[in-house]
């Protein structure tokens, strides 16, 4: 994933991804011990993609960036005229 995508999360987002990349990091390492893993690159995306998450809630923790607010999505009307 994009640092992009992880800074337009909000924090419980980025949480729950945290822990969703967690569990994935130990089945690619069961895997990889098992030798099923057809590519170890895999292990090192999600190992960075867990540091990019951690980092962006950090810095929110700092005050160095901010959570964005949750826009509310409406369904634009188009008036018939």
């Amino acid at each position: 994933m994009k640092a992009k995508n992880f800074f337009e999360m909000t924090n419980e987002e980025l949480q729950n991804k945290v822990a969703e990349l967690k569990a994935e990091l130990m089945d690619l390492r069961f895997k990889n011990s098992t030798n099923q893993l057809s590519n170890p690159m895999v292990l090192v995306t999600c190992k960075r993609d867990i540091a990019r998450a951690k980092t962006v809630l950090r810095q929110r923790e700092l005050g160095i960036s901010v959570e964005p607010e949750k826009v509310k999505k409406t369904r634009s009307r188009a008036k018939k005229a």
